[in-house]
């Protein structure tokens, strides 16, 4: 028998989403995907040829534990020229992907039954990374009216002499908004420390981003490279940490990760100094798309009250429609052949929401807002 652990595992529902479309399109179906977020660009041809170059060079071993020195140097580069922060390279922890960094930082951070505040709706894997070390994930509702921003009164409400962690994510998934300067320093201020996933930073089309550490240095930042820079496949992120838990996470990477890929690495490096020009690019097309999902999502009559600004996802309010997200998504996938993320996904307080995403082409996305029409306009 499994344990209990894994058996109390909730799925990833996006996952379900994909593996049936995938399903259909095995039986011949065309299937429009606005469920997945990954973007759909190409890898940047310098972070190719980077990566080609250190396989070619002999990067094909063991590196530090921590990562190369020479990437975790302009990783701190790339925090100061972008945020006007210091971080020393001894802070820096690379990883295979963001997830190995998130999975790290509460195994250092937390003791069984320690509480760790969480948005609701908020990326739908966090509680099971929490849970899964034994923390407890507290979660605090956050509202549409507001962009989906956390009230800091309503963290100072849930916050007890334990808790140890308020994890934030700006800009966010599923809602694609970010947290305002304001409530970032006010969250900032509070005693637990702050645990802030910026995987979505740099895609950002209004506005501006902040990270953690332009408010306090009691943070843990959790960035990478799969998002700004097309590189999902290559598994490549990082974990920024107070110095005190420098070597307990690298002792969880040594037992559980050893290291971080080596040609990868290399190639993260031409990612941050060289691929300035593929990243501008990119962003532009996604803000056209973000432009038009919005205006066809609404014409349809779905709910979009703060428009977001970052990531490429679009959180539309279909309560109207159906309260139950799940059965909604899988009739959509059904019957018009769009994948859509039920919001029931991000949470009990996503419930009724679907989460697009802007991360394909124009033509499918077009393509993908004429099918949900149709579909919305048949008696069902």
């Amino acid at each position: 028998m499994a344990s209990k652990r894994t058996e109390e595992m909730t799925s990833f529902i996006v996952m379900d989403v994909l593996e049936r479309a995938c399903a259909m399109e095995d039986e011949g179906k065309h299937i429009v995907h606005l469920e997945v977020g990954e973007p759909d660009f190409d890898t940047p041809e310098c972070v190719k040829a980077a990566a080609c170059k250190a396989l070619t060079d002999g990067y094909t071993h063991y590196t530090h534990s921590l990562g190369l020195l020479e990437l975790r140097e302009a990783i701190c580069e790339y925090y100061h020229d972008t945020y006007a922060v210091r971080v020393d390279p001894g802070q820096v922890v690379v990883t295979s992907g963001s997830s190995p960094a998130i999975f790290m930082t509460f195994a250092a951070l937390l003791e069984p039954g320690d509480p760790v505040i969480l948005s609701d709706p908020h990326y739908a894997c966090y509680p099971n990374f929490i849970k899964f070390v034994g923390g407890e994930p507290v979660r605090v509702p956050v509202f549409e009216e507001d962009g989906f921003q956390y009230r800091p009164e309503a963290i100072q409400e849930k916050l007890t002499d334990r808790t140890r962690a308020i994890f934030i994510n700006s800009p966010s998934n599923p809602t694609g908004n970010l947290l305002s300067k304001s409530r970032m320093e006010a969250i900032a201020g509070m005693p637990p420390w702050i645990v802030s996933d910026e995987i979505y930073h740099g895609l950002v089309y209004e506005g501006k981003e902040h990270s953690i550490l332009e408010f306090t240095d009691r943070a843990f930042v959790l960035n990478g490279f799969s998002k700004l820079f097309a590189m999902t496949g290559l598994r490549l992120g990082y974990l920024i940490a107070p110095k005190a838990f420098i070597r307990p996470i690298q002792k969880v990477q040594q037992n559980f990760f050893i290291s971080a890929n080596a040609m990868i690495q290399k190639a993260g490096i031409a990612a941050l100094r060289e691929s300035g020009e593929d990243v501008a690019r990119m962003k532009r097309i996604y803000n056209q798309r973000r432009i038009f999902m919005i205006r066809r999502l609404r014409e349809m009559g779905l709910g979009i009250t703060v428009e977001p600004t970052g990531a490429f996802y679009v959180f539309a309010n279909a309560r109207h429609i159906s309260e139950d997200s799940y059965a909604l998504a899988f009739d959509i996938l059904e019957k018009a052949c769009v994948g859509v993320t039920p919001g029931i996904d991000f949470g009990q307080h996503g419930q009724g929401y679907l989460r697009f995403s802007y991360a394909n082409s124009m033509e499918n996305i077009a393509e993908g807002m004429n099918r949900l029409e149709a579909y919305l306009k048949v008696d069902r």
